[in-house]
């Protein structure tokens, strides 16, 4: 082996003890008492591991970390310490550690951990995947495939224009990334992006927010003045709420219409709610002047890798921790239909960034993931023959059958649970989410954040 590990700890004896054992697994270990040293040898670009003890003294190496992390985003770092609380792994977390390792420890966890840590790190091929996605998360849109060719060649030819654009899309194909880049490519980019989501709204507040109400503010038709309203879920908008726009965009008494350009999305096809009646033929005919239609995700899946890998870089500046994904991952993320489109891939993402443990993310923990959101509800007998608590134990059974289970069991668990639940009470109240809150007992934006990271599909708009 020509790995070199870093090994800092104020602990002569532990010292020692640490380096034969590493050195007997054919490392080179260069051994240090206190924080300083050890930050000048990371910065000077030494060794493929740190090994260290939180506290040497009166320094603390996660005072050092994040600062070492920024000059060597690659280099594993396995933390020991004596006080072991749940406060010190969340702080190891917290910078970036690779490993969290309670002292007392076995002599063959630690050297575990180090092979492991060693074996993960990302090769050349990796960082320039890792440098491509740096510079494409920072782009409007993300996606090199046919599909989104011709999506961005619509878009080309009319951002600059003040023409009306209706979005076409299934949930979670990203209409709004396509709005706000109609508007930020427009000659109006410097005024107002004003957004409001129909399907979310209350159907007696549609008005109002949209046009305002006497002795109260002004509505978004006044506050996008030389900018853009974007309608979100138009397809969602009550027919009194449509003639009132409809009057508006041809023009009031003076025959003048509001200096505002229109975007609007819709999941559902508008030619058909206009012969089912839920929707304006005239207001329809305004609308879809330019229509944008984006794919499903199973219809670009050639885009997977790059949106996996910008994805990890966004949550990363959130503040998760950072990742990379494997080959094997990205082949398993390809091979899924993505109900939930583009939403339900970034999500999934976030959970594995802050979930797996390991600074590689394989094709292990993206099928831990996908289990853990679509695991298929337990078989259970006529009605009244089990308790609920029954059928979950009897369920969880099989989860230990072979033994201690895999990592995040009690998020899958709850998984399982949350997502038949909120599916059928969304289901029972034909997707309004106020009474499915109300029935839930929980706040409407904790059901919608709910929705949003379990990937439901709920038949309504983005």
């Amino acid at each position: 082996m020509n790995e070199r590990i870093l090994l800092a700890d104020d602990d002569n004896s532990l010292r020692l003890v640490l380096s034969q054992a590493l050195a007997k697994e054919g490392y080179q270990v260069r051994a240090t008492s206190n924080v300083a040293t050890l930050a000048k040898w990371v910065r000077d670009g030494e060794g493929d591991l740190v090994v260290s003890d939180v506290y040497m003294g009166e320094e603390s190496v996660f005072d050092a970390l994040p600062s070492l992390r920024t000059n060597r985003p690659d280099l594993p770092v396995i933390v020991m310490s004596g006080q072991s609380t749940v406060l010190t792994a969340l702080s190891a977390a917290g910078v970036g550690a690779y490993d969290y390792l309670p002292k007392p420890f076995d002599l063959e966890d630690l050297v575990g951990a180090v092979k492991r840590a060693l074996s993960r790190r990302p090769d050349a091929k990796a960082r320039v995947a890792a440098a491509t996605a740096e510079r494409e998360e920072r782009m409007p849109l993300i996606g090199r495939s046919a599909a989104m060719q011709e999506v961005y060649r619509i878009l080309a030819r009319v951002a600059a224009t003040d023409l009306t654009v209706l979005i076409e899309g299934e949930s979670g194909t990203g209409k709004e990334r396509v709005a706000r880049a109609l508007h930020e490519f427009s000659r109006r980019k410097d005024g107002p992006f004003a957004p409001i989501g129909l399907a979310a709204t209350p159907r007696d507040r549609v008005e109002a927010l949209l046009f305002g109400a006497s002795g109260a503010e002004e509505g978004l038709l006044a506050q996008a003045h030389r900018g853009t309203l974007f309608l979100d879920g138009v397809d969602d908008m009550p027919l009194d709420a449509q003639s009132r726009l409809l009057r508006v965009l041809e023009g009031t008494g003076d025959g003048k219409r509001p200096d505002v350009r229109i975007v609007a999305a819709s999941t559902r096809n508008l030619n058909d709610l206009v012969e089912a009646g839920a929707f304006r033929a005239d207001l329809l005919f305004r609308l879809n002047v330019v229509v944008i239609r984006l794919p499903p995700l199973r219809d670009r899946r050639d885009d997977i890798p790059d949106l996996a890998r910008a994805f990890l870089i966004r949550v990363r500046r959130e503040g998760l921790p950072e990742k990379t994904i494997d080959t094997s991952a990205i082949e398993l993320l390809k091979a899924q239909d993505w109900p939930g489109n583009v939403r339900e891939l970034e999500n999934l993402l976030r959970r594995a960034a802050a979930l797996c443990p390991e600074p590689i993310i394989t094709a292990r923990e993206i099928e831990r993931e996908l289990q853990s959101v679509r695991a298929p509800a337990p078989e259970v007998g006529p009605k009244g023959a089990d308790t609920l608590e029954a059928v979950v134990r009897r369920r969880l059974k099989s989860e230990f059958a072979d033994g201690a289970p895999a990592e995040g069991l009690y998020d899958r668990v709850l998984a399982e649970v949350e997502r038949p639940l909120i599916e059928l009470t969304l289901d029972a109240t034909r997707g309004n989410q106020i009474r499915a809150a109300a029935i839930l007992g929980i706040n409407r934006n904790t059901l919608r954040k709910k929705i949003q990271v379990l990937g439901i599909r709920t038949g309504r708009s983005d």
